[in-house]
């Protein structure tokens, strides 16, 4: 192991006596290190963190950029104390601007489209249904891709019919109830998975063709081009997130609510719960992410005589 190896397994783990989540850093971190000795660069530099950050490619609107900045800033404050030549780069390089920007709703044709693409398009029979499977379950249940990614085997428990997310946002862990249906679908999954793998190469649900776990900067290319083959997105204002696909659930659910008449109000906890939101007031916002279920919710408040109607 490199000095700057060691520097940073020893800086992970004081954050870690310390308390601290480090979910970001874990992954992140290891990469620029490994960045930094494979080009030779002896210590942190702004030059070299810069360079780090912003390869490979990342999409419009992506934090992706800032977050690996934040990591590589975190480590070269550690490291000015140990080592003098360390720079510290400097607040604002790579500014992450965090704004509301209207979600893509999928329709159920495109999320058919989608799954259906990768069987078709990507080469290998057991990453096509590792990206079909994982694409299904994200529509189907609202997790976030983080969460996903994260998914051990051992969370996995298709004979109870649910998903254990560990300490996700906010620091939460929640079980996910499966649909029959879904259930099914991972089996057949992880069937597959452990016979192209008789040994497991790691304990991730979901893995690559070599057995790994996956990592986001490789998921978000893949479905970039899944998108664009199946042409979805086409003319939208803002191209289609693998985020997006939370949202389409949460809509989705609150509609068809709305449509048979359920109490909205009372069951938005739990739908708040099943999403892993912090709050419920959280899981309001997405009655203004789609203009149909704007027009369902006006349309209840007025036949409830709550809602002043203006000629």
């Amino acid at each position: 192991m490199s000095a700057l190896s060691v520097a940073a397994d020893d800086y992970l783990a004081l954050r870690h006596r310390l308390g601290h989540k480090l979910a970001d850093a874990e992954r992140l971190l290891p990469r620029f290190v490994a960045y930094l000795d494979a080009s030779g660069t002896p210590a942190v530099t702004t030059a070299a963190a810069l360079a780090w950050a912003t390869q490979p490619e990342a999409p419009p609107g992506s934090v992706i950029w800032p977050r690996r900045m934040t990591v590589a800033r975190g480590f070269a404050r550690h490291m000015a104390g140990i080592d003098p030549a360390t720079q510290v780069p400097p607040l604002g390089l790579l500014p992450s601007r965090v704004r509301w920007r209207p979600p893509f709703i999928y329709t159920p044709a495109d999320i058919d489209a989608l799954m259906r693409g990768a069987g078709s398009s990507i080469g290998s029979p057991l990453v096509a249904e590792t990206f079909a499977t994982l694409i299904g379950l994200l529509a189907v249940t609202g997790m976030r891709i983080g969460e996903v990614i994260r998914l051990d085997r051992t969370d996995v428990d298709l004979d109870a019919g649910v998903v254990l997310v560990r300490e996700s946002k906010f620091h939460k862990s929640r079980l996910v109830p499966l649909h029959a249906s879904t259930i099914a679908v991972l089996r057949d999954y992880a069937a597959h998975r452990d016979e192209e793998h008789h040994r497991a190469v790691s304990t991730s649900f979901f893995v690559t063709l070599t057995g790994k776990r996956l990592i986001y900067e490789g998921v978000w290319p893949v479905f970039r081009n899944l998108c664009d083959t199946a042409g979805i997105g086409i003319g939208a204002a803002r191209r289609p997130r693998l985020h997006d696909l939370r949202h389409t659930f949460a809509v989705a659910t609150l509609v068809d609510w709305y449509r048979t008449g359920a109490d909205v109000n009372a069951q938005l906890p739990m739908l708040s719960t099943y999403l892993g939101h912090h709050e419920p007031r959280y899981t309001y916002w997405y009655l203004s992410a789609a203009p149909e279920l704007l027009a369902l919710a006006a349309g209840r408040l007025e036949a409830a005589g709550e809602l002043a109607v203006t000629p």
